[in-house]
């Protein structure tokens, strides 16, 4: 089966996120808003329990933290993908070393790790230009604490759920 580690925003961040994705994200009916900390992974029913004490045990020693998102952003040339761009924090950076330290199952990541929060995916060039040139003129500015991380799995229909949530510096 398939699974992934990741926070979600507020309700506030999600429907501003959503009032872009429900056009511009081909992924929009799949999953809510998020910032992705661990990508999609393969792991048996054995091996995501042993998965989700180790979450457990990075998130009892990681700190809650404040999340700052910034503006829109591209990862053009690579994609005509438009997201928006949320600040490396300590807190965020303690949390993503935790979760791709070598005694984590699941230590190795193919990207190097940009934290966004993506809100347009597979546009076409002129697609991507126009969305870009009028979000970039978008003023953000959001802040809140991240509190939860969670460890979702994906259905046969192809949309991502919930597995387990884990609580941020909780014993």
């Amino acid at each position: 089966m398939k699974y992934g580690v990741a926070i979600f925003p507020t309700k506030k961040l999600q429907d501003l996120a959503n009032s872009y994705r429900k056009r511009y994200d081909t992924k929009y009916a799949f999953i809510p808003p998020h910032l992705t900390l661990k990508p999609t992974f393969e792991a048996t029913d054995m091996e995501i329990s042993t998965i989700a004490e180790q979450l457990k045990g990075i998130a009892q020693k990681c700190r809650p933290f404040t999340m700052n998102v910034t503006k829109a952003k591209s990862f053009q040339p690579v994609s005509n993908t438009i997201y928006f761009k949320v600040e490396l924090s300590e807190g965020l950076q303690e949390l993503h070393d935790a979760l791709n330290d070598e005694s984590f199952i699941i230590s190795e990541n193919e990207h190097a790790f940009v934290p966004h929060i993506t809100i347009a995916q597979d546009l076409s060039d002129n697609e991507h230009s126009d969305v870009l040139g009028q979000l970039s003129m978008l003023d953000v500015s959001h802040e809140e604490e991240v509190k939860r991380i969670h460890l979702l799995y994906q259905l046969e229909d192809g949309a991502w759920t919930v597995y387990e949530t884990f609580r941020l510096g909780a014993e």
